[in-house]
């Protein structure tokens, strides 16, 4: 799917760190953000303060990526891009390894995550809760990205088809998770009529990888998966094809977001987006996995455009993007 055909100009996103006018958090409009947030401007995430007091300019910065798979793997796999990150900004870089969406968004609301990249159904919450601002989105050479959610199953499971799963088992990712619970919920009743707890029993893994193991070792009879993540851990050598079955393929959602915490100061905003923009992935620890899906460069994006399918999703399953 090649969104870029719906976006006007890279300046339109990539510089849209204008600062909203003189609106204080007790005066102006917020739309779906959590009080704490401005959105003067409409575009659905948070405006940087008018207020230069509220700005952060930390030495150091905190970076985490969603945590879908091992994260000592991945601390290695973004090591030449933070110290390009480092260069770029002039700061230093820390990799924080996170165990859950929910103790992602809960950093980055408390302060002490700067740069994240949040998987595809915690995007909205952490942009309604956490001031979470992305511009990024990982994609093909040629401006194609995304990814599906499939539902899988092993063989010999005697599951060769989505009905198949009535009165057994399914396995979820996280609640928070688009491809791992938010996806397949409102997919499964609105094509199939079925309902988690009535129809089958949900259990939740917590991780993708955790799913896509427990199918291929027949710990689950069946999971929802982003197969992103399993074409990484295919061609680690994590699982291999013959463990697995494909019973459904979704359409495209884009994947993981990239982007900063809303009170970041403006000039180190635009920093770290030029360190995205200006990264050459060539020879990389950053291309090596993650060539494994096709992805080679970082494509701008804005949340209202790119999120638009999952906020939909989120609608259906009433999902609410109330902050605590």
């Amino acid at each position: 799917m090649n969104m870029l055909s719906k976006l006007t100009s890279v300046s339109a996103f990539v510089l849209g760190l204008a600062i909203a006018g003189t609106a204080s958090a007790a005066d102006c409009p917020h739309g779906d953000l959590d009080d704490r947030f401005c959105d003067v401007d409409g575009d659905l995430i948070a405006d940087i303060p008018s207020d230069a007091s509220e700005w952060l300019d930390p030495d150091t910065l905190i970076f985490a990526y969603t945590p879908v798979e091992d994260p000592a793997v991945y601390k290695e796999v973004w090591s030449d891009f933070l110290t390009h990150l480092e260069a770029t900004t002039g700061k230093d870089v820390v990799f924080f390894p996170v165990q859950s969406n929910a103790a992602q968004i809960e950093a980055m609301r408390s302060g002490r995550l700067h740069i994240a990249g949040f998987n595809t159904g915690s995007n909205p919450l952490a942009v309604n809760c956490a001031g979470f601002r992305p511009f990024t989105i990982m994609a093909s050479l040629d401006g194609n990205f995304g990814y599906e959610m499939e539902i899988l199953t092993y063989p010999g499971s005697g599951i060769e088809a989505v009905e198949d799963i009535k009165g057994g088992q399914l396995a979820f990712t996280s609640p928070t998770s688009n491809s791992g619970f938010k996806a397949p919920s409102a997919i499964l009743m609105s094509d199939f009529d079925m309902q988690a707890e009535r129809d089958f029993e949900p259990v939740f893994s917590g991780k993708h990888d955790n799913s896509i193991l427990g199918v291929a070792n027949k710990d689950y009879p069946a999971a929802s998966i982003a197969n992103s993540v399993l074409s990484r851990m295919i061609s680690r050598g994590v699982v291999t094809p013959d463990q697995v079955i494909s019973i459904y393929k979704s359409q495209t959602f884009p994947t993981t977001g990239f982007g900063t915490v809303y009170n970041l100061k403006p000039e180190l905003q635009e920093a770290i987006q030029e360190a995205f923009f200006s990264f050459d992935w060539e020879g990389t620890s950053l291309q090596e996995e993650f060539e494994k899906s096709n992805e080679g460069q970082f494509l701008p994006m804005t949340y209202q455009v790119f999120w638009d399918v999952i906020r939909k999703i989120d609608a259906a399953n009433g999902v609410s993007y109330a902050c605590e």
